[in-house]
């Protein structure tokens, strides 16, 4: 019996798709497509960076449609299922790498344990970042590469830079940023809310995790904009994970704001695809509202503001008082500048994207 390894269709140790869906096999198979290579995408995390990655999809397509692709990453399930390959960074899948021939290597990650397996799989092309001997990621050949590389090294080097994170990727990999657009999967069974409806319903992400707590607004910022809100007749539902839960409990019962609870990953897309607005510092939620489409208003302190691209549909908040703790994740004044973002410049924010809608 023919197998046909050269196929884009072929999986090697399980049936292809044309096999399960029609019961083809390959000898005369009329779906037989030519693969002309393997590409590997390295892009870990953090979470929400990975969605912010997934525009560079459509210009793989574009540039290598017959090529296999796989992404490895510590979130393979905010890797669009579009993408034929996804495997979460694990043993197996570095010993899996490690063992595989690939014609174009992408790693976007500084992270040692991304270079190095950048660096030691086998690829006659590299883009993004690998591994010296001395242990440290180096760019990879683009000058591109060796930007992102010192923005990354010097802070008055990253506060100067006026590329976007996307006009960032794309260059490394020799394209242009073209406006293309989040590629996120909406779950196929979403949970079911009573949230408000019959008005625009205005999501809060109330928190930013606990690692970089320079991000977080105040609980009483949160009350008075969520109070705003409703008197106004718009919905307010409050989001966040469970570091977040006991905050948007004490703010549901302060000011009678909707809240559903915590949910896993896909199950909070979903909750989030309810928003028409949303509200978040600079967040996974931030990433998922732009992958889904929605209004987006940004409270921003601690990073350069060029980097986000909001594609038209948000705008981007800063505290009146200038931020001094660029990229920290732990305010260093005694007086943090995040209060002075006030409530009704961000009411008044919303207020705008509702209308926009």
């Amino acid at each position: 019996m023919e197998v046909r390894r050269d196929c884009l269709h072929f999986r090697g140790d399980r049936p292809c798709a044309p096999h399960k869906e029609r019961g083809v096999h390959c000898e005369g198979c009329p779906e037989f497509t030519p693969r002309c290579g393997r590409i590997l995408l390295i892009k870990l995390g953090a979470a929400g960076d990975v969605v912010r990655t997934t525009p560079l999809l459509a210009a793989l397509r574009r540039h290598y449609p017959r090529h296999l692709l796989t992404w490895l990453s510590y979130y393979p399930e905010l890797v669009p299922a579009s993408v034929p390959d996804r495997r979460r960074f694990d043993a197996a899948s570095i010993l899996w790498a490690r063992n595989t021939d690939f014609d174009l290597i992408i790693n976007l990650d500084k992270d040692p344990e991304a270079c190095a397996l950048t660096s030691e799989s086998r690829s006659s092309r590299r883009m993004g970042f690998t591994l010296r001997n001395d242990g440290f990621c180096q760019p990879a050949v683009r000058e591109a590469a060796r930007a992102k590389y010192l923005t990354g090294l010097f802070d008055d080097l990253s506060r100067a830079n006026a590329r976007s994170y996307l006009q960032e990727i794309f260059a490394i990999c020799g394209w242009e940023f073209a406006g293309e657009p989040y590629e996120l999967d909406r779950p196929a069974a979403p949970p079911r809310l009573e949230a408000p409806a019959g008005r625009a319903l205005v999501g809060l992400n109330t928190g930013c995790g606990g690692r970089w707590t320079s991000r977080l607004w105040p609980e009483e910022h949160w009350a008075a904009l969520a109070t705003a809100l409703r008197e106004d007749g718009l919905g307010v539902m409050l989001l966040g994970g469970p570091e977040e839960d006991a905050r948007n409990r004490r703010l549901a019962e302060a000011t009678g704001a909707y809240y559903p609870g915590t949910f896993p990953l896909d199950g909070f897309v979903g909750v989030m695809d309810r928003c028409d607005v949303v509200v978040s510092a600079v967040t996974m939620a931030m990433h998922l509202a732009i992958g889904l489409g929605k209004r987006l208003v940004l409270l921003n302190n601690i990073f350069n503001p060029a980097e986000f691209e909001l594609y038209g549909r948000g705008e981007i908040l800063a505290p009146e008082k200038a931020c001094t703790c660029y990229f920290a994740p732990r305010c260093r004044e005694s007086e943090p500048c995040l209060p002075t973002l006030r409530p009704g410049t961000v009411f008044a924010a919303v207020r705008r994207q509702a209308a926009a809608r």
